[in-house]
């Protein structure tokens, strides 16, 4: 039921049937003979014109391009552990002064992820609502908080979620002076990942700032909501085309109008949802669950796991250099096939036709250019 096409069409599909019986029953009882002709009359005009609305055609553009934008917005959420692992490879040792550059870095990224989605996901504002909500679950300090609010009162204008990225290029060249980084080129791989993780934020924002124009929502909305006042009249049965009162009933249930409505409105239902997924709705992003998932993974990459790996010893294939198969079970025995074929695996040349042969080339002095 979550997510589902029934729980998101459901209401305007009751609408859309309460609709439809009222105008069948003020036909059948409460209209007269005069007002009987003249809805059939526009019943008759609509069955006739109403496909002449090219639905499918804006409504189909019009999900492509939130379908493409909710892909990109997925696609433009920064992860973290590219760069957790670069810090944990070129921040070393186990002392308490590499532990702190280390964590500390990867906190003000965190800081920074979490500050973006507050101003794109009311989930999350609601879970971070001030600064004294970082603090108290230990994302910032008490110095840091008042830093931000100090920076945030001298230039209100624009949000400061780059700051903690700020932080930590700072705190990165600092561990440089300090030689807990040993060269240059460790620093810029970390500089060169805070500014990538920087843009991404950035992007999430770019998307939540210009989003698809309202008037091109509102055109689509409206083409779909139309096609099918017009479908709700254009399907009524009137009692000239049935000789009976049975025969109204039973052909008055409007299966098609029903599966129509399940495509077009189904279709709009979606992009509603799509076009901003990091929303309350039941598909949109987790975004809740990355705030947590970014600030463990990256704490265990630069501190419990930094640099401890396997005992290093000879792999199961040591004799045989690498593996001709590894084994299936009963269960993926039916996938035990060959490699996929080339498209030409099976094309043949003859050897009359293997010999190479020289091109031939027209002199100058034999074209027609020449004479």
């Amino acid at each position: 039921w979550r997510g589902s096409i029934y729980k998101i069409v459901w209401p305007n599909l009751l609408l859309f049937l309460g609709i439809y019986y009222l105008l069948n029953i003020t036909y059948l009882y409460v209209l007269d003979a005069t007002w009987k002709g003249y809805f059939a009359r526009m019943v008759t005009y609509c069955a006739k014109y109403g496909g002449l609305i090219p639905l499918s055609f804006v409504l189909g553009f019009y999900v492509n391009i939130v379908y493409t934008r909710w892909w990109s917005q997925y696609t433009s959420i920064p992860f973290p552990d590219n760069l957790a692992i670069l810090i944990g490879a070129s921040i070393k040792g186990q002392g308490d002064r590499a532990r702190i550059i280390r964590r500390t870095i990867v906190r003000y990224v965190c800081v920074t992820f979490t500050m973006t989605l507050t101003m794109l996901s009311p989930k999350v504002k609601k879970r971070f609502p001030t600064l004294d909500h970082y603090v108290d679950v230990g994302l910032i300090s008490p110095q840091e908080k008042n830093l931000m609010e100090q920076l945030d009162n001298e230039y209100p204008s624009y949000s400061k979620y780059w700051l903690p990225l700020a932080w930590a290029a700072s705190v990165t060249t600092r561990a440089r002076h300090e030689g807990v980084i040993t060269n240059d080129l460790e620093v810029k791989g970390i500089l060169d990942e805070l500014n990538a993780f920087r843009s991404k934020c950035g992007g999430m924002l770019d998307y939540d700032w210009i989003s698809v124009p309202l008037v091109y929502t509102q055109v689509v909305t409206l083409a779909v909501y139309s096609y099918f006042l017009v479908t709700v009249i254009g399907y009524q049965f009137i009692e000239e085309n049935h000789e009976s009162y049975k025969e109204i009933i039973v052909f008055s249930f409007p299966f098609m109008p029903i599966i129509e409505f399940f495509f077009y409105v189904g279709w709009l239902k979606v992009a509603e949802t799509l076009i901003n997924p990091f929303g309350d709705d039941d598909d949109d992003f987790e975004v809740v669950w990355m705030v947590d998932r970014h600030i463990q993974v990256c704490f265990l990459l630069v501190d419990k796991i930094h640099q401890e790996h396997p005992k290093l010893g000879k792999d199961a294939f040591w004799e045989e250099t690498a593996p001709t198969v590894l084994p299936f079970t009963v269960a993926s025995q039916d996938y035990m096939k060959e490699h996929p074929a080339c498209s030409t695996e099976n094309v043949e040349v003859k050897k009359t036709d293997q010999d190479f042969i020289i091109p031939e080339y027209i002199s100058q002095t034999d074209s027609p250019q020449a004479t």
